[in-house]
């Protein structure tokens, strides 16, 4: 077997399922989750209308690249939301659909390292896990960039040494991010693109919270969308991914896209080929439909408005929580130790969430998740508010008790 799986670090949520079982919940509650970020809402019926539609193309096998229809849609979508130039961003050389973004991320990284000695692949910390993973089974070594309150949840670039810059390869961002909600801004991701210029390594932009935003005037800014205001039009180094898992509460569907650098997309659709992932056609043809329409996703983020709101409204008061810019995520500070709080709050209130150093690792002593618990607002309203009011419930005797 591959040695590297060795170095593999149990899944958050396996840590947390262990977490669970050494206390008992009390069975006159109904079990609500804010743990995992699998989103409740329903299903855009247009698009499982046209799934259903076709399953007859599950007699047909899928071409790796896509169907040209799915790549003009995605192409499309693209220019208009980021605003890129016309015709910069093509359906046949800068778009290739995915089998969700975990699938893309994985596999990218596993596409585009040159196993060298040394080799660095850089990511937030806290961290979606897959970045880990997927440096360390290419071979290369995970370099982590501590993201506190200090820097607003964004890493500090300009503390990294050259030798970091020279040595890495890859340089994810995530943005929105997952777990904090910050938004990583223009003149930061002009920064990294010159340093991607710089030491000639690849930045990959984890974008699939990008539809989730608050202010229905400011979406966030994508990493295509920083290239093309500065005049960066074949988009040299960059590679973004997006979604239909959170954007059109689709993730079962298992459909995404990886856009950007030709150069670097042709090697990764030979290595797609060999990896034998291609979306079904009746796949393809449901993200279609989503991603040529936008009124579903602005309905959906109406809904995260009104429970961001009213969970704030109720938690504010006793713990340190503040609405993101974006995502599904409250990111908040817990008055206890972030795993203990999260295994008495189950064991006292029926409620899961997730501790905010299962999604960390230590770096000079510090581990910037710990402290913090993520909660994903993706229940209905009505649970959403019922969880918030025993979180606070839970607080408040923790304080009586003090």
């Amino acid at each position: 077997m591959n040695r590297d799986l060795a170095r593999l670090q149990p899944y958050p949520f396996e840590k947390l399922t262990a977490l669970k079982a050494e206390v008992t919940p009390p069975s006159e509650l109904a079990h609500i989750a804010f743990s995992i970020g699998e989103p409740k809402h329903a299903s855009p019926y247009f698009v499982v209308k046209t799934l259903t539609d076709n399953i007859n193309a599950l007699a047909n096998y899928p071409t790796t690249k896509g169907m040209p229809e799915l790549r003009e849609a995605i192409a499309t979508w693209c220019t208009q939301r980021f605003h890129l130039t016309p015709n910069t961003l093509t359906a046949d050389s800068h778009v290739l659909p995915v089998n969700g973004t975990r699938e893309a991320i994985f596999a990218f990284t596993q596409a585009a390292v040159e196993r060298k000695p040394n080799a660095l692949v850089i990511s937030p910390n806290p961290f979606y896990q897959i970045y880990e993973g997927a440096a360390y089974l290419a071979g290369a070594e995970p370099h982590y960039l501590n993201c506190t309150g200090d820097n607003g949840f964004i890493p500090d670039y300009d503390a990294v040494s050259a030798d970091v810059w020279e040595r890495c390869q890859i340089l994810f961002i995530c943005s929105p991010s997952n777990p904090t909600g910050a938004v990583t801004h223009f003149d930061t991701l002009a920064k990294l693109i010159k340093l991607a210029d710089q030491y000639d390594f690849t930045i990959v932009s984890d974008e699939c919270y990008s539809e989730i935003y608050l202010d229905e005037a400011n979406p966030p800014i994508g990493l295509l969308e920083a290239c093309a205001k500065l005049g960066r039009n074949d988009f040299d180094k960059c590679i973004v991914m997006h979604s239909l898992s959170k954007r059109s509460n689709l993730p079962g569907l298992r459909s995404g896209f990886v856009a950007g650098d030709a150069k670097l997309l042709g090697p990764f659709l030979q290595y797609r080929t060999y990896h034998g992932c291609s979306m079904p056609v009746q796949h393809q043809l449901a993200s279609i439909a989503a991603w040529q329409d936008e009124a579903h996703v602005k309905a959906n983020r109406d809904l995260y408005r009104e429970k961001f709101a009213k969970v704030v409204e109720i938690l504010s008061p006793v713990m340190e929580v503040e609405q993101p810019e974006a995502s599904f995520y409250l990111w908040a500070k817990t008055p206890i130790a972030d795993d203990i709080f999260a295994q008495r709050l189950f064991a006292e209130e029926h409620m899961t969430v997730l501790p905010g150093r299962y999604l960390s690792r230590e770096v000079d002593g510090v581990v910037p998740g710990a402290g913090y618990v993520r909660m994903a607002l993706v229940a209905t309203v009505e649970e959403c508010v019922e969880g918030a009011e025993r979180i606070r419930r839970f607080i408040e005797r923790l304080g009586d008790n003090a």
